[in-house]
């Protein structure tokens, strides 16, 4: 990819939603640029339309108005199917839902986004991630035996384990003690300096908005100045 060209941008972007007789406004237009290896906090309170954002961004919803562009591509013009493969090769989110399978192991769940690539060292490369992210001996464990904070981890290796060019994250430490959300933010930023990986994230955390190179504040759908 071209590195004049934003990696993320979103132009007018704006959602809206039914309600009775009226429509709700969820998300106020806005426009935003990224660009590879920068790194973007997302602030506001419960209900501001952080979490909104974020999946209109990542093409997971569609907006009322406005585009978004991946490396160039519009994702609002792209069908479903177009839109997985467009994030499939150049983003990797963690979002509060985890989005594992819970039959899986974890080393399956990491394991498999890469198969789909077609990527030759899968398992070596889910195994190395999900050491980094503390879960080494809890490899063959189904997700669904893990705990909120260990399938959090799964969720971040797998993530990580794409090597994204643009990784977008819903509170990536917030099921997470102390001391390993400390770790996994510094594995964050270790991506966006060695991988030049863009970063977007979601966060309550003002030790982790702090060292973003950026800081976007939503109230009420509205980007605040």
């Amino acid at each position: 990819m071209d590195d004049d060209v934003p990696i993320l941008r979103a132009s007018g972007l704006s959602r809206q939603v039914p309600l009775h007789d009226a429509q709700l406004t969820i998300l106020h237009p806005l426009d935003l640029e990224l660009r590879r290896g920068e790194s973007l906090a997302i602030l506001g309170a419960s209900g501001s339309g952080k979490s909104t954002l974020l999946g209109l961004l990542a093409g997971l919803d569609l907006p009322t108005s406005g585009e978004v562009w991946l490396a160039g591509q519009s994702l609002t013009v792209l069908d479903e199917d177009a839109r997985a493969r467009l994030r499939g090769a150049y983003m990797g989110f963690v979002f509060q839902s985890f989005q594992l399978l819970p039959l899986l192991s974890a080393l399956e769940n990491v394991m498999l986004p890469l198969e789909l690539q077609g990527v030759t060292d899968a398992r070596e490369r889910a195994q190395f991630w999900l050491g980094r992210v503390g879960l080494a001996d809890r490899l063959r464990h189904r997700a669904q035996w893990l705990s909120g904070g260990e399938q959090q981890r799964v969720a971040i290796a797998r993530a990580f384990a794409v090597q994204p060019a643009l990784l977008l994250a819903d509170e990536p430490t917030g099921n997470l003690d102390a001391d390993t959300g400390a770790h996994v933010i510094e594995l964050l930023f270790e991506l966006n300096r060695d991988q030049h990986t863009t970063l977007v994230l979601v966060t309550h955390d003002a030790q982790l908005a702090a060292r973003c190179s950026r800081r976007l504040v939503l109230h009420a759908g509205r980007l605040q100045p």
